[in-house]
């Protein structure tokens, strides 16, 4: 039997059939075949049309479908993994009043600073274990203070993944992970959030039902399973933010395990069993996909906004188009570590947590006029992101997130050997790399749901490591004298 995984990116929709059996992937599809618009009527501001994911997802279930040469019948249950912290809004009737304010939009900054601090930053660490910051919630409250005639239509809010399952069970349900990612989860009391439904001024029944992140949380409706493919009463059976279910994808579960990705943006993801936050909410900490009221399982999160759209626009913008990424990863690897006095701060997607919530756009430094090409561009790009990553888990090491071994998918920014290697030789951990994805993981979550694998440990039997990358101790000053150089850059500016 056959598992469904869908991952809703920002930049495509991608779709997995996962034979159950054997864990080789049988058919994946990923749609558009170009990026995916991201409207941004105002600086800072990031939406999306949820009918732009939906239409996207068809036609990449239907690709996987054919390339995997099996029928709807075969597939046993569906996983969905989602872009975290977007707001969607819908009526009675389950139409969508506006655009999606999704993950890189930065508008409600000021709104979740403004919050935290009138609610008590202490208050706020304790229960949310973060700032409102920029999330889910401070979202919902701009469209109340901006669009007083779209707030009073909603019926029910919602995160990306919630509104597929939707769309895919008619059924509105979220999960406590999801609450937690968008501010609405109160951690001390293990329920959704009064704190920040009084503060807010937020009706409690525009919170869906809440169902386990692995578990029956749906069925396929009729109607859309014509319309997809796939057989009525096919269970949805786990969703998750798109961090947490790539951790999941990497069987990081337990505490003291690491994952990241680095696609558009960024993300380090530890998992912790002890209840710490950072004072600062730089990085912020979550309900990982096994958290319960009985076992603690948190992911510390550090996100960087400005990571893989900064080679995208470099290969836009320097090298015309005219060099793919691959070239790109070789002329970066033609020039010495530190790209002789060449900095680049990635920090160019809107505000940054890490950074306080500050927006200082990127940054290029040291630039030598008769020294320095677009190769040094190439490697200063990669240098800098990982830099990012080396600035930020300093910050979650102060709360116990230790970094030994990372794993990865052998995707994306880790598909350059400089990206991996500045990786494991700026942070002394040692790198590992695996045969899986979002979608893949959500495929495998699915599985665990529906009861069709008795156990993580079986889910995940069959998962294999592509690659090993160790700390090269002998370059170690020279990472370490170039991410000093880094640093000083980004002092200048926090």
């Amino acid at each position: 039997m056959y598992l469904l995984g869908i991952d809703i990116g920002s930049s495509s929709v991608k779709a997995s059939i996962l034979n159950g059996e054997t864990g080789e992937i049988a058919g994946t599809s990923f749609y558009p075949k170009n990026e995916m618009t991201i409207v941004a009527k105002k600086s800072g501001w990031a939406e999306q049309q949820p009918e732009l994911w939906w239409e996207n997802l068809k036609l990449a279930i239907l690709e996987a479908k054919s390339l995997a040469k099996i029928s709807g019948e075969e597939i046993v249950a569906i996983g969905i993994s989602y872009q975290m912290h977007g707001l969607v809004v819908v009526d009675k009737q389950q139409n969508v009043l506006r655009p999606s304010i999704i993950w890189c939009d930065s508008r409600a900054t000021e709104i979740g600073s403004k919050a935290f601090n009138e609610i008590g930053n202490e208050t706020c660490l304790s229960t949310l274990l973060n700032s409102p910051g920029n999330f889910t919630a401070s979202k919902l409250k701009w469209v109340k203070e901006n669009e007083p005639s779209v707030y009073e239509k909603i019926d029910k809010i919602m995160l990306p993944g919630d509104y597929i399952a939707m769309r895919m069970t008619s059924e509105i349900r979220t999960t406590a992970s999801g609450l937690s990612e968008g501010m609405f989860w109160d951690f001390r009391k293990n329920k959704v959030s009064e704190l920040v439904l009084n503060y807010y001024g937020f009706n409690k029944e525009l919170i869906p039902e809440l169902v386990d992140t692995f578990g029956i949380q749906g069925h396929v409706s009729t109607k859309i399973a014509g319309e997809l493919g796939l057989k009525a009463g096919t269970p949805v059976s786990y969703r998750a933010g798109d961090q947490p279910n790539n951790a999941l994808s990497l069987n990081v579960l337990n505490p003291g395990e690491i994952a990241t990705t680095a696609g558009t943006s960024g993300v380090v993801y530890g998992v912790s069993g002890d209840v710490k936050y950072d004072p600062q909410s730089r990085v912020n900490t979550f309900a990982h996909v096994n958290h319960s009221a009985a076992e603690n399982r948190l992911g510390v999160l550090l996100c960087i906004n400005g990571t893989g759209i900064l080679n995208s626009w470099l290969n836009k913008y320097v090298g015309n188009k005219a060099f793919s990424y691959e070239e790109m990863n070789r002329k970066a690897a033609e020039i010495a570590i530190g790209s002789e006095g060449l900095s680049i701060l990635p920090f160019g997607n809107g505000a940054e947590r890490v950074l306080g919530n500050k927006n200082i756009g990127a940054q290029i430094s040291g630039i030598g006029l008769n020294i320095h090409t677009e190769a040094h561009l190439f490697r200063a790009a990669q240098e800098g992101i990982v830099f990012s990553f080396k600035y930020g888990m300093e910050i979650m090491e102060q709360i116990g997130i230790k970094a030994k071994v990372i794993r990865a998918g052998k995707a994306n920014m880790f598909l350059s050997p400089v990206f991996r290697e500045t990786l494991a030789g700026v942070s002394g951990a040692t790198i590992e790399l695996y045969n899986t994805d979002g979608s893949v993981g959500a495929a495998r979550g699915a599985g665990i749901g529906s009861g069709y694998y008795a156990s993580a440990k079986e889910a995940f039997a069959n998962l294999k490591k592509l690659e090993t990358v160790t700390p090269d101790t002998s370059k170690s000053a020279q990472y370490e004298e170039a991410y000093q150089t880094w640093k000083i850059q980004l002092e200048k500016y926090i």
